[in-house]
């Protein structure tokens, strides 16, 4: 036998007024006990009787708890009471205990452990094993809820039953308790915004076991039943309010309790709706092409933060208004780039979550946006000497020619005044010979040279003079012998044109 021996039970609550036969635990080949219908021909060893004492009514424990047979005078035969007997676990419809071995086993040994249970109230021992089990360690089961029990368990051997271990409180039989728990949805962990006259319906999830009782606060106080509806559920509780008022706003706490154990939620909501206007608005001052106000804060916010003023213009013209500034948070402005000769009027909105309020804070006076005096002050006109001696800006381009094709040479010249232009040709001044052509537009001088011969090449040089100075580039121009065969082509081409 080993402290780690146990075995499991079922027993049936004897009924009090059914005269059916009682169920007699036995004793299995498994070592566990089973509950079975007795036929009366097999008896159980009784247990102990309560003690007479402990069943008279006057009695002062007598109500409390039944005692155990009076004590006899040890034998040495008889184990003595078990140790330390613990109860283990409960639940709604079993228990289960168990025990260490007696100190004293008797001289003809331990035949095993009897448990036995009594109702609270009544006198009578009930055996749950009637045939001793060597096990120390018993899990009863089908108990019905409510219940209350007494047990005591003792050693049996072969010369008779030892004395009893009772277990000092009654043990009672109750449906489990679960702790209650709140989950509060995430959007709501946060403060819950409604507008004035909108619906409110919060649905709360809760746990706990048995049915928790739910109940709402609003501020520390009762809720207000004309305006606030409140179902609760097995798993939830829903808080609904059909019209949103500004009074509605504050923090609602849920309690949920059980079995002495509570469970709470804070819940913050707030109704909010379109601020009030600017209680004031004032044109400070104009100056140039500028306007400055100033105004005061609306005395109703709305229940909620502003999230700034709008601003806005109009001409005295054309009446249309126009928005200067969104969201704007001070209270004093400059408007800028206004017409000149135009006369405004200013005017100002308050703004938060619900939008901007419904009218706005206009300006009594007009801004006159005056046509200042300009004088033009003309500067004195200060002339400026373009003189410059020539300069060439684009030289001339040594060239290769071909016999027999018109050929153009470039330069570009700078200078004031018009300077002279003059071309020469191995320093020998070509002007007048009909064989060259020049021209000087814009300072780009130009000299062709018509149907130039290999006599044609050789240095040419351009000369610009005016008179500041003068200024001369040269190139050198290179026209390419006949050979035969361009000369037999020369012959044909006069023939053709013949």
């Amino acid at each position: 036998m080993t402290g780690e021996d146990s075995s499991e039970t079922s027993v049936s609550s004897p009924s009090e007024t059914a005269p059916e036969p009682a169920k007699v635990p036995t004793m299995e080949s498994s070592g566990e006990v089973v509950a079975s219908e007795s036929t009366g021909q097999e008896q159980a060893p009784e247990p102990q009787k309560p003690d007479s004492q402990a069943l008279d009514p006057e009695a002062p424990e007598a109500s409390a708890m039944p005692a155990t047979a009076k004590p006899e005078p040890p034998s040495e035969d008889v184990p003595s009471a078990p140790l330390q007997l613990t109860l283990e676990d409960v639940s709604q419809s079993s228990l289960t205990v168990s025990w260490e071995p007696p100190e004293k086993l008797g001289k003809l040994g331990l035949q095993g452990y009897v448990l036995e249970l009594c109702r609270e109230g009544a006198s009578e021992w009930v055996p749950v094993n009637p045939r001793p089990a060597m096990v120390t360690q018993q899990t009863v089961r089908n108990l019905a809820l409510g219940d209350k029990f007494f047990l005591r368990v003792t050693a049996v051997s072969s010369a008779g039953a030892g004395p009893a271990a009772v277990l000092d409180h009654p043990v009672h039989i109750q449906e489990i308790i679960e702790a209650p728990k709140i989950r509060v949805p995430r959007h709501l962990r946060q403060t819950y915004i409604r507008r004035v006259g909108e619906s409110v319906n919060l649905q709360i999830p809760f746990q706990g076991k048995p049915k928790p009782q739910a109940s709402w606060t609003h501020n520390g106080q009762a809720l207000d039943s004309q305006r606030v509806n409140v179902r609760t559920g097995d798993q939830d509780s829903i808080l609904f309010i059909r019209s949103a008022q500004r009074s509605d706003s504050g923090r609602y706490e849920l309690t949920v309790r059980l079995e002495g154990l509570e469970a709470k939620a804070n819940i913050d909501i707030l109704v909010i709706e379109k601020p009030g206007p600017p209680s004031s608005i004032r044109l400070l001052d104009v100056w140039g092409c500028n306007a400055a106000l100033e105004w005061t804060p609306p005395q109703d916010t709305g229940n909620t933060e502003l999230l700034g003023y709008t601003v806005q213009k109009a001409d005295k013209k054309t009446g249309q208004w126009f928005t200067v500034l969104e969201r704007y948070h001070p209270t004093t402005c400059t408007i800028s780039d206004l017409i000149i000769g135009n006369s405004y009027s200013f005017r100002v909105f308050s703004e938060n979550l619900c939008g901007l309020s419904d009218v706005a804070t206009t300006t009594k006076e007009l801004a006159h946006i005056q046509k200042a005096d300009i004088t033009a002050k003309p500067k004195g006109f200060i002339e400026r000497d373009f003189s410059e001696a020539p300069s060439f800006t684009q030289p001339l381009a040594d060239h290769t020619s071909t016999p027999g094709y018109s050929t153009q040479l470039f330069c570009s010249v700078r200078a004031s005044p018009k300077p002279k232009i003059i071309w020469m040709k191995n320093k020998m001044d070509i002007q007048g010979d009909p064989k060259y052509r020049a021209v000087s537009e814009q300072g780009v001088c130009t000299l062709e040279i018509r149907k130039p011969s290999p006599f044609d090449s050789g240095v040419y040089t351009c000369k610009a003079i005016n008179v500041l100075g003068e200024a001369s580039v040269d190139c050198r121009l290179e026209v390419k012998a006949w050979s035969h065969t361009m000369a037999q082509k020369d012959i044909v081409c006069q023939v053709l044109q013949a």
